[in-house]
């Protein structure tokens, strides 16, 4: 009953980050404000980014059930004021204290399982946590998008009530309060503020470069120094508290620095590829949002397949996490090795087979690395050192994003240079091909397609053939920009791969 009630925290605070984004255009068609488009998801993931190190710190002190309970309390009342946001900065700001909530139950899900189980028994059942999150990110896309069709935007929200109330009502009644022994209880309230300031202006930084704003904009860069700032301040302030929020001590285990610095790596390769394979699915191979949607599918379920294996071979290993962690990187570098070699060419089948190949890998470290983690801290750090893998591994992931974006932006523009003629260029309006090269996604708007060749039309040349040749130029350029973006990620899969050899084998 216990897991069933971890399970089912962890559902809601997944599927409350992914069911939003099916959703986003219809909101912004009702409230206005397109300029604050990604703010919505930036707010969340900021929010639960934050409150992951904070929440694993205070469970090692004051024990579980009250945060558990308190995260599906907070979750469930900030999805009110959610549904009935009338402008855009009401939602944000709902959003930001939902994320709250979705990162204490994100925390306490993974923090839960070694309380619950022996050593022994950890892996396989942190395979299935993973299967709850890949589950919910399958399903959250699609639901948000049959709620939001069916009724309104507004009941993505509201409809965490009925869910979220049954899953409160039976954690009260079944979860066990489980205390640790009294002791130094002091807070490190300098710590947290310092952290949160750190985290929050680097990662709305990271999320905006590029997006909202240039890379070399005085908004970026100065958050971006503040947040470095503000993480050496928390540095400080850690080395000198007497019960520092993140004991800077945990990091001397090798097993702790090793999985940490292979989260964060992970992290910068699955977030990129979540978001540029159905850019590749729609402009390069022609699929339909919804389709380029569902080859996703696959790769989820290749995550949870993956951690459920690799979870299930630790328990019977008893504890070689160099040889599943090595087998787990190299499944990802492997699979995005593949994913870099797709063109305009690739079948959907090689392609699917591909970012199968790649999740398959990408669940195995999800167990392997959590267990290895558990395995090998004091249980009056497991708290802590449990959230610093998944905090670790959402940073990588913001900054993957970030540079990853830039990449495919500098690759693109470089190829559109060199496939473009000089005919086509002299054809088009002034401006027009900077534009298609600023925003690649063009290429998959069909009004965009239909304003392309009517500028060739308005020049006075045969529109439908030097426009599909024009086309053709710009796909080829996106499929090799996009294929430069996972040789980036392969790079840095290969560099996961070389850090886990310093993982050892810890008998359980």
């Amino acid at each position: 009953m216990t897991m069933i009630c971890v399970m089912s925290a962890a559902f809601l605070a997944v599927l409350g980050q992914m069911v939003v984004a099916t959703a986003m255009p219809r909101i912004v068609a009702d409230l206005g404000g397109f300029d604050r488009y990604t703010w919505v998801a930036a707010a969340y993931l900021v929010a639960s980014t934050v409150a992951i190190p904070i929440t694993g710190r205070l469970t090692d002190i004051y024990g579980h059930k009250g945060f558990l309970v308190l995260g599906i309390v907070v979750f469930i009342v900030a999805s009110v004021p959610a549904s009935f946001s009338q402008s855009m900065n009401q939602l944000i700001a709902s959003r930001a204290l939902q994320g709250i909530g979705g990162g204490i139950l994100i925390t306490m899900s993974l923090r839960t399982i070694p309380d619950l189980f022996p050593p022994r028994q950890r892996g396989r059942f942190q395979g299935l946590i993973a299967l709850v999150f890949g589950m919910a990110s399958v399903i959250g896309p699609s639901l948000g998008g049959f709620i939001t069709d069916q009724l309104s935007w507004n009941w993505i929200f509201l409809i965490n009530l009925p869910v979220g109330i049954p899953v409160l009502l039976l954690t009260i009644r079944t979860f066990p309060d489980v205390r640790p022994e009294a002791g130094d209880r002091k807070l490190d309230y300098p710590g947290m503020m310092a952290l949160v300031l750190s985290v929050v202006t680097a990662m709305l930084a990271l999320s905006w470069a590029g997006v909202q704003y240039d890379w070399a904009s005085p908004q970026v860069m100065g958050l971006l120094g503040f947040g470095l700032v503000m993480a050496a301040v928390f540095l400080v302030v850690e080395s000198r508290s007497d019960s520092p929020i993140m004991p800077l001590g945990i990091y001397r285990n090798r097993m702790v620095s090793i999985s940490v610095i292979v989260a964060f790596l992970t992290g910068f390769g699955l977030f990129g590829s979540v978001i540029f394979l159905p850019l590749f699915f729609q402009a390069v191979l022609g699929a339909s949002a919804t389709g380029s949607g569902g080859f996703l599918t696959p790769m989820m379920l290749g995550i949870v397949i993956g951690s459920i294996v690799a979870g299930g071979r630790l328990s019977r290993s008893g504890g070689q996490y160099r040889r599943q962690g090595l087998a787990s990187t190299g499944c990802m570098a492997a699979g995005m090795i593949l994913v870099s070699t797709m063109n305009e060419s690739t079948s959907f089948a090689w392609a699917v087979g591909y970012i199968v190949i790649m999740g398959f890998g990408v669940g195995g470290t999800l167990s392997t690395f959590a267990v290895a983690v558990q395995n090998s801290v004091p249980d009056r750090f497991m708290g802590t050192a449990t959230s610093a893998l998944h905090f670790f591994r959402l940073i990588g992931g913001t900054t993957g994003l970030a540079l990853l974006g830039a990449v495919m932006r500098h690759r693109f523009s470089l190829r559109v240079e060199e496939t473009v003629s000089d005919t086509a260029r002299a054809a088009l309006p002034p401006g027009r091909l900077d534009a298609i090269t600023d925003n690649p996604r063009a290429l998959i708007d069909p009004s965009s397609i239909g304003e392309l060749r009517s500028g060739f039309s308005d020049a006075g040349v045969d529109a439908v053939r030097m426009a599909d040749a024009l086309l053709v130029d710009l796909n080829s350029a996106l499929s090799g920009a996009v294929g430069d973006v996972f040789a980036v990620s392969s790079v840095v899969m290969a560099v996961a791969v070389a850090v886990t050899l310093f993982l050892r084998r810890s008998p359980v």
